[in-house]
């Protein structure tokens, strides 16, 4: 159903949020399951992805605060309970708490899988991340025309994430939301990094006096074919370049899905996987923070970051206790207390 009045709008970019928050702790999971010290292009590239997927929760966030919504992010209702759905898809895939390997990798195509020529805009069950942001930036445009822009982009100016202004790791950069184009560039910077511009391999920053760099979707499919793209390549061609070599013998075998209430009756994990959860617990705060008023807030989440790193590579060097052969991981589950 097309977005066509104000309070649909801000439901939907509560959505995009939610679904950007969905897909960082599966990255995550990955990136942490790569031991220090080994698969150094490997771990280049799913970093590369995490860090431009906490871009694009920031963007989302800045055009829902430019409507005068309010982001809810350190709540346990905003917090996956995986395996879950992205939020209001189609329900053709789950995203899950992986290792890094074939499995997770083939989940992520699906996040980031590029939408076909001419598919329709679809804000609700959605087939694909492409088609859900053209059926909200199409509402964006409706509602701008239905009650003006400047009545639309009341948010305060002083409440966005800046850009250049915090550290980060990725490409693009944050984009300050006060009117229609201004909004529109920040959906269109979310999808082309996602799926690729205008058909292409790469999120096309190159037509923008910027460096191109390879979409994620391509970015996993090199990591899934052990090769790279080269400038020639094409979504038909796949990567015909250099060889990607993964020593996957390294990668932690984390049993999928971890629930700290599975460790109960074992205390020194249990209490390890609740120490990791109150951390998490903590960046989704710094979060909420940053994204209502207080941008400096990201800044402060960089420590915390390592300290999920230390805590979750810790956790997979445990071997599980209730899944042979396995380890234990971290469970991305909110705990205030």
């Amino acid at each position: 159903m097309p977005i066509t009045d104000y309070d649909s709008l801000v439901d939907h970019l509560k959505t995009a949020i939610a679904i950007e928050h969905a897909t960082i702790a599966p990255y995550l999971c990955a990136l942490y399951s790569i031991p220090e010290g080994t698969n150094h292009e490997a771990q280049a590239i799913v970093r590369s992805v995490v860090m431009e997927e906490m871009l694009h929760m920031t963007l989302a966030a800045n055009v829902l605060v430019a409507v005068g919504g309010k982001p809810v992010i350190a709540s346990a209702a905003a917090v996956p309970r995986y395996p879950a759905y992205l939020p209001h898809s189609n329900k053709r895939f789950q995203v899950q708490l992986l290792p890094l390997g074939r499995e997770a990798l083939q989940t992520f195509l699906l996040i980031e899988s590029p939408a076909p020529a001419s598919a329709p805009p679809e804000g609700d069950h959605y087939n694909t991340l492409g088609q859900f942001y053209a059926a909200v930036e199409d509402g964006l445009r409706f509602c701008a025309k239905k009650y003006g822009e400047r009545k639309l982009f009341s948010g305060k100016r002083a409440m966005q994430v800046p850009p250049e202004r915090w550290y980060y790791g990725g490409g693009g950069d944050c984009i300050e939301v006060h009117n229609l184009e201004t909004a529109l560039r920040a959906l269109d910077e979310i999808t082309e990094q996602g799926e690729g511009y205008d058909g292409g391999i790469t999120d096309g920053d190159g037509a923008f006096n910027d460096v191109d760099e390879l979409a994620h979707f391509h970015r996993f499919n090199e990591l899934l074919q052990g090769r790279r793209y080269v400038a020639t390549d094409s979504d038909a061609s796949g990567p015909t370049g250099d060889e990607l070599p993964v020593d996957w013998s390294v990668i932690a075998p984390m049993a999928p899905n971890p629930r700290t209430s599975q460790y109960r009756r074992h205390r020194t994990i249990h209490q390890a996987m609740v120490t990791f959860n109150r951390t998490y617990t903590r960046l989704l705060q710094q979060l909420q923070l940053a994204f209502t008023g207080r941008p400096a807030a990201l800044q402060e989440a960089v420590p915390i970051m390592y300290e999920m790193r230390y805590q979750a590579q810790a956790l997979m060097r445990i071997p599980s206790p209730i899944v042979e052969g396995k380890t234990v991981g971290p469970a991305f589950e909110y705990d205030a207390s």
